[in-house]
């Protein structure tokens, strides 16, 4: 396997970590899409479905836990800047085969640097919040395949994954 040809900007000359400089960047509409499921057994996904989860509504609470942490997300990933996000959405889908639930989530901004980060933290935290309000049922969940799906804006421009 070859080296990647791309700086990694998140080193400086020396190979020392740093915060990347977005201060001469252009301010710019940015959107990022992400998305991730969390397999679980068919009991509980009924369970979610049902709504009589003895914890509460677990697709509600996942919701809130996405926003939240997407907000925070510059606490939690140390080199990723402080964004002020102008939008955040969170959307769940039930699937039966097999038994999971899909998050989708898309963060806006518009500022210097994008929001993949962010939307990748709403989703990761909305699946890990539907596993520790189901844990007691099904140890056995998986999270699994969180990824980026979209981002736009900024001097890269339009991506979208295959």
């Amino acid at each position: 396997m070859s080296k990647p040809s791309v700086k990694l900007t998140h080193f400086d000359a020396h190979g020392q970590a740093h915060m990347v400089d977005v201060g001469a960047k252009a301010e710019t509409h940015r959107v990022a899409r992400a998305c991730g499921h969390i397999l679980m057994q068919t009991a509980t996904l009924k369970a979610i479905q049902a709504g009589n989860h003895k914890k509460g509504d677990v697709l509600g609470i996942a919701r809130i836990a996405a926003i939240q942490a997407a907000k925070r997300t510059s606490e939690l990933i140390p080199l990723s800047h402080p964004i002020p996000i102008t939008k955040i959405s969170v959307a769940f889908e039930t699937k039966t085969r097999p038994a999971r639930v899909l998050c989708h989530a898309t963060v806006e901004t518009v500022g210097r640097t994008g929001v993949e980060m962010e939307a990748l933290t709403a989703v990761s935290a909305a699946l890990l919040t539907i596993y520790d309000m189901c844990k007691a049922i099904d140890r056995g969940m998986r999270l699994t395949d969180i990824r980026l799906m979209e981002k736009r804006g900024g001097k890269s421009g339009h991506w979208i994954a295959e």
